[in-house]
């Protein structure tokens, strides 16, 4: 059940849909709480929910949990990270670099981590405490300090210098940049003011540069609502806040870093149009998109995959597992997503799949798994590993051993050696199953005498239940309790024999009554089945009378309490004579109107039985020894006609 819970939540995680993951994680955590990788798992969903807290949580139960496992100490570095504790997001990293040193993408986040501890404090640039200080300092600009709109809009240009090009036009910021900068500012159409606008913007940038680098998805959220301008300003605020972000100044690049992006861009087009053409199944133009894709740009492994599900639609498995081998060789390399990696995998086990190749395709199958689980690749995983053991038992399958080992089983029980016959006779359902073996009920109907020989009850009917599934007309399998035996030959009458044997020695006496009754149906004067009903009858009678021991009169008591027809009878009201006259006489009419109870009533014979019961007990004691008759005064008692005291 947990697996389950784990699958959807895996599968809920790969499309997006975080809470529902998460929700599905922890009732997986209640149902296995000592599991790390459910842990491991809610915290990267939550991570990406920027719930870095209960992220944190998650992760320290889970190196708890499993502390050599390296991913653990990745969530752990990924939490920490969020937080901005970056001394203890770069000891998490490095102490899961200890466990598994090739690690790269743990490597490169350590390394992020590295440079977000080393840089220097927000606050500096432009905006930074120095320039603050001159504005409140010089006389010209000491009365702004009090102005809350103006303190506004530097405490948006604090959280987004990039914001500076909407507020030139305001006499105020012109005059706080001319103190902050040292620069003349003329007005709003001078030179002095172009150039002076160009160094705020330059001084804007570095700000941003200093007080931003990498920043996490938590901090830029944070910085994305501080920017937002405060309610209730003038309408130069208002235009601010309306007008969208000036975008920063180009970065120069080289004509090789130019062509490099070209190239990618033109890659990514290249394998949108290959994912048209396998779309509308032009398997060839498409592996020729992607064959340009790669030329132009070989950092993306999804051209690989891409490229390996083509021909994978075309039938050339060995041409999918090539390139699901390079994807992920190459993904590893470039430290890609965990599940790119896994998606390579799992369509390489497909592959082997159609080539046959079961054993293989469990194991990489197995390897996507580990990467990220999906339920799909779940689903194939159960699928092949179902076939693998299909095609071994038939592999196994020998007619011609299986009658040498049925052979040596027939003799160790004549010698009594039943241990070994056992082993003989499951040898011989191996190598000789149903499927193929038309004998295969009588291997059951042994396998039930031995079991009852070596005392083993519930085994043996197990055996003596199947033979008499395959072979309902085999006698002795009913004798034995042969449910193995029948299951296989229902007109194996043996089977019938050895299964009411079981049951007898289980003292389920009434159940060994029915299994006998039910060969009978198939060989009436089989003298084995008779002489099994009779012993029934008399086991029966004998604890009617008071003759069996109290340990043996509480089984059965418990037994019986068991039985749903016995709780529906104890459960009438009739039947606990708690009902009034009137339901009485009801049933009976009821009854009256059964042509199987009008037919009894007729019968010549039942009448004398009846009227025995009443004057003779003795006769009526070997009345109840027929089946027949047995079956009719129960009919009679359950339908309310008479009653036994």
């Amino acid at each position: 059940m947990a697996d389950a819970l784990k699958a959807k939540g895996n599968a809920a995680f790969s499309s997006g849909n975080y809470e529902e993951a998460i929700k599905f994680f922890s009732e997986a955590i209640e149902l296995d709480p000592s599991n790390h990788v459910l842990y491991s798992n809610r915290s990267a969903a939550e991570a990406s929910l920027q719930q870095y807290s209960k992220a944190l949580k998650d992760a320290k139960k889970c190196v708890e949990l499993k502390p050599d496992w390296a991913k653990g100490y990745s969530r752990l570095g990924a939490a920490y990270y969020g937080l901005q504790e970056w001394k203890e997001a770069v000891k998490a990293y490095e102490d899961g670099l200890h466990i598994d040193p090739n690690n790269q993408q743990m490597q490169s986040a350590l390394n992020d981590a590295m440079s977000a501890k080393n840089r220097p404090p927000a606050g500096g640039g432009l905006f930074g405490p120095d320039a603050l200080m001159r504005l409140a300092m010089d006389s010209r600009t000491r009365h702004l300090m009090d102005d809350k709109e103006f303190q506004g809009m530097l405490q948006g240009l604090m959280a987004n210098p990039s914001m500076i090009g909407a507020h030139l036009n305001d006499p105020r910021m012109q005059l706080a940049l001319e103190v902050m900068l040292g620069l003349k500012v003329a007005g709003n159409k001078g030179d002095v003011f172009d150039g002076a606008a160009d160094a705020a913007a330059a001084a804007a940038e570095e700000g941003e540069a200093q007080s931003r680098p990498q920043q996490p998805a938590a901090a830029a959220a944070a910085a994305s609502k501080a920017a937002e301008p405060q309610q209730g300003g003038s309408s130069s605020s208002k235009a601010a806040e309306q007008q969208p972000a000036q975008p920063g100044p180009e970065v120069e690049m080289s004509e090789e870093d130019a062509a490099a992006a070209a190239n990618k861009k033109e890659a990514l087009a290249l394998k949108a149009q290959g994912n048209e053409l396998y779309k509308a199944r032009k398997f060839d133009e498409a592996i020729e998109a992607y064959n340009k894709a790669l030329e132009l740009y070989d950092g993306d492994v999804s051209f690989l995959t891409n490229r390996a599900a083509v021909h994978f639609e075309k039938g050339d498995y060995e041409a999918a597992i090539k390139d699901c081998d390079t994807a992920v060789e190459k993904g590893r390399e470039l430290r890609a997503d965990y599940a790119l990696i896994a998606r390579a995998l799992a369509r390489k086990g497909t592959a082997l799949v159609k080539l046959g190749r079961l054993e293989e395709a469990v194991g990489v199958f197995n390897k996507s798994l580990t990467e990220h689980r999906t339920a799909d690749t779940l689903k194939k995983l159960n699928e092949a590993e179902k076939t693998l053991k299909e095609q071994k038992e038939a592999a196994y399958v020998d007619m011609e051993a299986s009658t040498k080992e049925k052979d040596l089983g027939n003799a160790a029980f004549k010698e009594a050696r039943y241990p070994e016959a056992v082993a003989h006779y499951n040898e011989a359902l191996k190598r000789g199953p149903p499927k193929v073996n038309p004998e295969a009920h009588k291997l059951y109907s042994n396998l039930a005498a031995c079991y009852t020989k070596l005392g083993a009850y519930p085994e043996g009917l197990k055996a003596a239940d199947r033979c008499v599934e395959l072979a309902p007309d085999f006698v002795k399998g009913y004798s034995r309790k042969g449910a193995q035996c029948v299951e296989l030959a229902p007109d194996f009458v043996k089977g019938y024999s050895r299964k009411g044997a079981l049951q007898f020695f289980m003292k389920e006496y009434e159940k060994a009554m029915a299994t006998y009754e039910a060969g009978l149906l198939h060989e009436p004067d089989n003298a084995e089945l008779k002489e099994g009903i009779m012993r029934c009858l008399q086991a029966i009678d004998r604890i009617a009378h008071g003759d069996a021991s109290e340990e043996e009169i509480k089984d059965r008591q418990a037994r019986a309490m068991a039985d749903p027809d016995v709780q529906n009878i104890l459960m009438d009201p009739i039947m606990q004579r708690d009902a009034s006259e009137e339901e009485i006489k009801d049933r009976q009419a009821r009854a009256m109107a059964d042509p199987d109870v009008q037919n009894i009533l007729m019968d010549p014979i039942m009448r004398q039985v009846l009227d025995d019961f009443q004057t003779d007990p003795r006769a009526a004691r070997h009345h109840l020894q027929n089946p027949d008759i047995h079956r009719k005064i129960s009919k009679l008692v359950s339908a309310g006609i008479i009653q036994l005291r």
